[in-house]
């Protein structure tokens, strides 16, 4: 790579989302490919022929992509099988083969205007299923260079280790990221919910989203990126360079069982989403499982798969932590995560549509062979399994999941809080079920109204929010009345920062991505209880996300320490 001009620094702010700082050059993500001519097929073109390239070469992209999710895990492996599943939709390739035949379009062009109509008409739809008209392109984009015989989209390769920079990241490309390779990322869009977050944290890669100015960066300047504080550094100094070369090294694998500084026990979970990923959870120290996701078990499919296979899978999660806690998240299918034998087509709103539990008032069997799996699975291990419903709004709806998980034997049943009526009511809630975590992704987005994905909603879309605060203490209030242990399994629990805060709104138990367990761990064990409440006062009384997080940092002089 050539390296830009050199210049005085200079910084960019976004949102960061995963911490760390790297130093290194930029290597930008190559422009989508421009549209296939509009031209028609040449006179004599056998449109039967043409078509069957299409569904040919759909075919191919379906199979690499469902090959690569077989080799990845968690949940990087679920975004692989859903984006498979993409190109295995036969809209896309009925709406080509149409265009090919009804217009002698070219196999190209037919692929292309077929992917802008199903993008279209997600994004009409809103919510979750817009943020599917992203990976609708990346889909079209292999099917076309497919069919091409050219280069498909995907990362670049300068041949030494980078800082990926992009528009945007669609999660086929996310997915496969190499931390050996990939330094840092920085988009221009995104949000600290989004896709790209999450697996950047799940990887330990530094990211920053939501960077205003990130598509001024050019091949080979170097910069600074601080996934923490959001701040990207153009040309920074050399001593900011050296000071991030000699940063005191950050643990990789949690020590011991979390603890505040005066003893105050907080479980440190992790959040998996197959089997591969509890042995790793396991490896990096996790006392247990605080979400097990159970989705990877039904995408990619056109039917739910049986009890013995469930049985099979959920055994090998319990075996990681033979004496650990396991929770296990029943089937959260529905707005972003759509199945064909459960979730309806054509939902005007889908992310307040039929999802998680609801989908159990249409189709009870696939959950009641759920559960049946996973006792069975439960009585042949020493893991202490409990099991959590997701998307509960009601009290009626947490009583009756406590009474099916009863009917299989399961006795430790709960929900997720990830509707505000549920964390103002969590009391109600937690009446009969004997525990409740929550799910601070969807939790933020429906508080604040805000799609997670849409970098322009990006300060809107943190559990920083003052108001997303007073949920979690709402929730934790109501567990206390009840005597319930209150935990978070959304992406908050990996904050460093907001941690401690978490544990002094009240929360029991802290999940997440297994490689920020070592973080979290050594931050609480900086900290006394006490001092957690003083930083959950703190970060109530301010007005602002910004005033909030500002606030409690300056009262953690131990995150400078580690670097983040």
């Amino acid at each position: 790579m050539t390296p830009a001009v050199a210049a005085g620094p200079l910084t960019l702010r976004g949102f960061g989302v995963s911490p760390g700082r790297r130093v290194g050059a930029v290597a930008r993500m190559p422009d989508a490919p421009p549209a296939p001519s509009p031209e028609p097929s040449a006179a004599g073109t056998d449109p039967d022929a043409a078509a069957a390239a299409v569904q040919g070469a759909a075919a191919r992209v379906r199979d690499a992509l469902a090959r690569a999710a077989d080799a990845a895990s968690g949940e990087a492996a679920d975004i692989l099988a859903v984006t498979a599943a993409m190109a295995a939709d036969p809209s896309l390739v009925d709406e080509a083969r149409r265009r090919i035949v009804e217009t002698r379009s070219s196999p190209a062009r037919a692929v292309w205007d077929a992917a802008e109509l199903v993008a279209e008409q997600l994004r009409a739809l809103g919510g979750m299923f817009a943020d599917r008209a992203r990976d609708v392109q990346d889909v079209r984009d292999r099917i076309i260079a497919e069919l091409l015989g050219t280069r498909p989209p995907g990362i670049p390769d300068p041949g030494e280790p980078f800082v990926l920079v992009a528009r945007d990241l669609a999660p086929a490309d996310t997915a496969r990221l190499d931390p050996s390779h990939v330094l840092a990322i920085v988009t221009e869009g995104g949000g600290p919910t989004a896709h790209t977050a999450i697996l950047a944290r799940s990887l330990g890669i530094p990211c920053v989203v939501a960077v205003a100015g990130a598509l001024d960066l050019a091949d080979g300047e170097t910069v600074l990126v601080d996934g923490s504080s959001g701040e990207v550094v153009r040309h920074p100094s050399a001593d900011a360079v050296a000071s991030v070369a000699h940063a005191v090294s950050r643990p990789t694998r949690l020590a011991g069982p979390g603890r505040t500084a005066d003893g105050h026990a907080v479980a440190l979970l992790a959040n998996v989403g197959d089997p591969a990923g509890a042995v790793a959870a396991a490896e990096a120290g996790a006392e247990g499982i605080g979400l097990f996701r159970t989705e990877f078990g039904y995408l990619g499919r056109t039917a739910p798969p049986g009890v013995d296979e469930q049985v099979d899978a959920y055994a090998q999660v319990f075996a990681a932590f033979p004496a650990g806690r396991v929770v296990i998240r029943t089937l959260d299918a529905g707005a972003d995560k759509p199945l064909p034998f459960v979730t309806a087509a054509g939902e005007p709103n889908p992310a307040l549509g039929v999802r998680g539990l609801r989908t159990s008032w249409v189709h009870p069997g696939i959950l009641d062979d759920q559960l049946a799996a996973i006792a069975q699975a439960a009585a042949s291990s020493s893991a202490q399994v409990w099991v959590m419903a997701p998307m509960v709004a009601t009290a009626e709806e947490a009583d009756a999941f406590v009474d099916r998980c009863a009917a299989h034997g399961l006795a430790r049943a709960g929900v997720m809080v990830e509707i505000p009526a549920a964390a103002l009511r969590a009391g109600d809630l937690l009446d009969r079920a004997r525990f409740a975590s929550l799910g601070t992704n969807d939790l933020v987005q429906y508080a604040m109204a805000a799609d997670r994905e849409l970098a322009s909603l990006a300060p809107l879309s943190t559990p920083w929010q003052p108001a997303v605060l007073s949920l979690v203490e709402l929730a934790c209030a109501g567990g206390r009345r009840r005597d319930r242990p209150v935990g978070v399994c959304g992406e908050a629990a990996a904050d460093s920062a907001l941690a401690p805060v978490l544990v002094g709104l009240g929360v029991s138990s802290l999940s997440m991505t297994a490689r920020a367990l070592p973080d979290v761990g050594a931050v609480l064990a900086s900290v006394t209880l006490d001092a957690c409440r003083s930083l959950a006062a703190v970060a109530l009384a301010s007005r602002t996300a910004d005033e909030a997080r500002a606030a409690v940092r300056a009262g953690l002089p131990v995150l400078a320490e580690l670097g983040l």
